[in-house]
């Protein structure tokens, strides 16, 4: 069953979250059976990089600046928002469909995790997360728990794992930069 777009641009998504542990990336421990991955990336120090960063990752730039193609049904990251992200382009690319599952507007912590929908490659849920730490410096934290839901994922085996730290690293670079301006 096909939910429709919540908004201008956002893609039709398929209905109901592809895993049972919705939410695991806000209240930890991550389930157990899955491919854990936590990656902090310093952004910088001070409330202006802070509050850039996180209107970068609420807003979908970071995603979309570091060259993901973005449609989501609302223009900031709330609880029920569908989201779809692809990469790569032609026959190589791969859209990964998936519904906002929480968000953290505060004074000091801003960000929002996604959980996967049917359709998309892994199974699990990915938080980015922007904090402002007592020192005053601000680090962004991608926590995700996923396992294969795709024969390619299936197939890809140990390399997936790989992949997912490498576009963690990606946007930590590409939310440093966008926080710099």
């Amino acid at each position: 069953m096909t939910r429709p777009p919540r908004g201008p641009g956002a893609a039709p998504v398929p209905s109901g979250f592809s895993y049972p542990d919705v939410g695991a990336t806000r209240t930890r421990p991550l389930p157990a059976g899955y491919h854990h991955l936590h990656h902090e990336t310093l952004i910088g120090h001070g409330r202006d990089v802070f509050e850039n960063a996180g209107t970068a990752v609420t807003t979908w730039a970071m995603h979309r600046k570091s060259g993901a193609r973005v449609r989501a049904g609302s223009v900031r990251a709330e609880p029920g928002t569908a989201v779809e992200i692809a990469l790569g382009a032609g026959p190589l690319r791969m859209a990964a469909p998936c519904e906002v599952v929480w968000t953290a507007y505060e004074a000091d912590r801003t960000g929002f995790a996604y959980g996967t929908l049917a359709g998309h490659p892994e199974s699990g849920e990915e938080s980015f997360v922007v904090e402002r730490r007592a020192d005053g410096s601000v680090w962004f934290t991608v926590t995700a728990f996923s396992r294969p839901a795709r024969w390619y994922t299936r197939a890809a085996g140990p390399l997936v794992p790989v992949l997912q730290r490498a576009y963690a690293r990606h946007l930590g670079r590409t939310l440093r930069k966008i926080a710099a301006r």
